[in-house]
Order: C-alpha cells, then sequence, then structure tokens
C-alpha cells in the first residue's frame, strides 16, 4: 500500500524515466508526422501492449484462477488483434468481450441484477487517434454492450447521415438496444446473461432489504441496504472491467463495461457510459509527446458515502530512441500502472515480445480500510518494431 503522497511521487519518477528515454524535442513533436509516413511503410514484428482488469472489488481466494484466467485470455485476444494488424481500438474492443464474456465478471454475462431482477449494463469506449467515442447506458438485452458502442464509434466516423442528421455516439435503453439489432447484433434475452451465481446474489439482497424495511427507516434503512450489497462476496462487490491499449503505430485507445451496482433502480446509468468519466484515450500531438489511456472503477464523486471505493488503470507511452539509434528501427516506450483503494483488483498485461500475459491480484495489506487506503503497482516496457 502506498499514500496519496507517494503515488505522486511513483508518477513522478516514471515520467521522468520516459523523458530521459524519449527523443529530443524537435523529433517528439514530429510524432504524427512520422504516424503519416509509417502507413506507406511494412513494419515487422506487429504488436502493442495491452493493460486489463477485471474490477476492483473483492476477489476471493477460491476464484483467483478463474479472474486470473479471464484476465489472461483478455490480453491474449486483443494482442492477436493486433499481431494481425487491427489498430488499438478494435483490439480493446476484443479484450472487453472476453471480459464481458465471462460469469465471474460484473460485465455481460452474469451481471448484476436491478431491483426489478433485470439485467441493465454500461459500456463506453474511446479511440485516441480520432478522439471518438461510443457508449451505451442501461441496455438490456444484448449479450457484449460494448460491441454497441464500438459500432457506435465506427459508424459515427464515417460522417453525417441523411439529411445531414448528426450519428449518435451515447444511446441508452430501448433505444439503444434496437439500434444495435438494426445494425447486426443480435439479442440475446435478459434471463440467459444472468447466471446461477448473479441469481443467488440477487434473491440474497432482495431479502435482505425486505428485512431491512420491516426493521427500520429512514437513514439506518439506507445504510443497512448499502451495507447488505457491499458486503456481498461476489459479483455485487465487482464493479466494471476495463481496458487499454497502445498499438505499434503509437494509436491508444481505453474501454469500459459494467453491470452497474447491484439492486440499482432500473434505467439508472453509471459512471463507466459517461465521456471521460468510464474512460479516456488521446493520442500524443503537437507538442506533446505523449499518448495516454485511462479505464476507470468506482468513483470519487461520492459526496454521501463514507468511503471511496474504486480503481483505475493507466497507460502512457512516448517514441525513445535506442542506444544507436536507426531510422528503419522504432520504439516506444510505455508506462502503465493500476491503483485501488478496494480490497483487491485482478489485473493483466501482456505486450507484443511476451509469449503469453502475466496476471496479479493486487490486495491492499491485511489490517487496512478499504475506502481510506490506497494500492498502487505498475511498470515499463518497450515496443521495437523494425520498418522494411
Amino acid at each position: 500500500m502506498i499514500g496519496l503522497s507517494s503515488c505522486a511521487g511513483v508518477m513522478e519518477d516514471l515520467m521522468n524515466f520516459a523523458e530521459e528515454q524519449q527523443p529530443s524535442s524537435p523529433l517528439a513533436n514530429s510524432w504524427s508526422k512520422k504516424q503519416e509516413s509509417n502507413k506507406n511503410q511494412k513494419k515487422k514484428g506487429v504488436g502493442g501492449f495491452v493493460l486489463v482488469h477485471a474490477g476492483a472489488g473483492y476477489h476471493s481466494e477460491s476464484k483467483a484462477k478463474e479472474y486470473k484466467h479471464v484476465c489472461k485470455r483478455a490480453c491474449q485476444r486483443a494482442m492477436d488483434q493486433l499481431k494481425a494488424g487491427a489498430l488499438a481500438v478494435e483490439a480493446v474492443a476484443a479484450a472487453l468481450v472476453e471480459l464481458e464474456d465471462s460469469p465471474f465478471t460484473n460485465a455481460g454475462m452474469g451481471s448484476n441484477l436491478n431491483l426489478s431482477g433485470e439485467i441493465e449494463c454500461d459500456a463506453s469506449i474511446m479511440d485516441g487517434k480520432s478522439l471518438h467515442y461510443g457508449a451505451v447506458g442501461a441496455i438490456s438485452g444484448i449479450k457484449n454492450p460494448i460491441l454497441v458502442a464500438n459500432r457506435l464509434l465506427s459508424e459515427a466516423q464515417k460522417g453525417k447521415l441523411s439529411a445531414g442528421r448528426i450519428p449518435p455516439c451515447f444511446l441508452v435503453g430501448r433505444g439503444a438496444h434496437d439500434w444495435a439489432v438494426s445494425h447486426g447484433i443480435p439479442p440475446c434475452p435478459s434471463d440467459k446473461m444472468a447466471t446461477k451465481f448473479s441469481l443467488s446474489a440477487y434473491t440474497r439482497n432482495k431479502r435482505k432489504m425486505e428485512l431491512a424495511e420491516k426493521m427500520d427507516t429512514g437513514h439506518n434503512q439506507t445504510k443497512k441496504r448499502r451495507q447488505s450489497s457491499e458486503n456481498e462476496n461476489g459479483s455485487g462487490c465487482l464493479d466494471t472491467v476495463g481496458a487499454v491499449v497502445v498499438d505499434l503505430d503509437g494509436n491508444v485507445a481505453a474501454a469500459v463495461s459494467s453491470g452497474g451496482l447491484a439492486m440499482k433502480h432500473p434505467g439508472r446509468i453509471g459512471q463507466a457510459a459517461h465521456y471521460g468519466c468510464g474512460c479516456w484515450a488521446e493520442n500524443a500531438c503537437n507538442m506533446n509527446p505523449y499518448s495516454t489511456a485511462v479505464s476507470t472503477s468506482g468513483s470519487p464523486f461520492l459526496a454521501t458515502e463514507d468511503r471511496v471505493l474504486g480503481g483505475i488503470i493507466v497507460l502512457r507511452c512516448c517514441r525513445c530512441l535506442e542506444a544507436q539509434p536507426s531510422k528503419n528501427i522504432q520504439g516506444i516506450l510505455v508506462e502503465f500502472l493500476w491503483s485501488h483503494t478496494t480490497e483487491s483488483m485482478c489485473v493483466g498485461y501482456m505486450s507484443a515480445q511476451d509469449s503469453k500475459a502475466k496476471t496479479h491480484i493486487s490486495r491492499l495489506p491485511s489490517g487496512t480500510i478499504p475506502g481510506q487506503s490506497l494500492a498502487i503497482e505498475g511498470g515499463v516496457c518497450r515496443l521495437m518494431s523494425v520498418v522494411e
């Protein structure tokens, strides 16, 4: 565990390291020009880097293996896309599909049920190259909400619709479902997205709420409702899943997906869908030599809560020079980290040079209080490619 002041120190150290490795200012500022010229060049060793997380909350030791496996599969799926020549935005969407398909995450399949016993999901994705964004909120009956968000993003990039209409980038509820189906994304009945685990959690939460309503009212009732949800050691304690990616052209992308809070009111839209809140991605440009991608879980803007519970994964990268620079060798220095105030956070990461993804469940030290303590970890890697 590292305090907030130490967190700033870690970030400063990473930034200083990057600045030592990056090229001189004129070369750094010409990154966008290099990207343009690279389109006509053939690269050997296509790939990139991906960092994913399976939720910030509580990950039981008994299910640690499953959480690590889904992070590993998500990394591999994104890397397969990158090695096939896909851009970062397509790779990050592929990673999220894998995370949504797992019954152990609170996203897509196995999501939390709302007060009405239905599954409503939020998701968003952002392309650092174009700064385009796509999102869905409170969408039901779609197995992979991230596919709808990504399709909204790609359709918006095509330009205006007939009669000069502006294409949507954020759709909610029934409108989001119908748009998805009309664009070839198959529907999936909500009851088939629920799992035995999510159904049993719903039953327990509903029973506790009913008992609380009989026993007390007002402030105590609200407090008991919140505690009954927080204390479930399952999907109810896991928030969003997310991923950040950089490809060898330096393009970054970020995505996030969530089933939302357990026992939430129908129609509630969480931070995973909101612009600039669930995720962010921005390529290097002009005087800024760094590309940045972020995916969050939880929110610091809960003024009525005693504890601030959440997590984040961050990726930052820049062009770097080798000891013996060559115009045929291109390198990208990638800094990455994850941080959380929850009991635990499961992450996975992989570069094109890795034979398999690395996974880790980060935990707060015993004796610390979730929401009042902070864990932060990370690393640095270098991506290299030969231009022919």
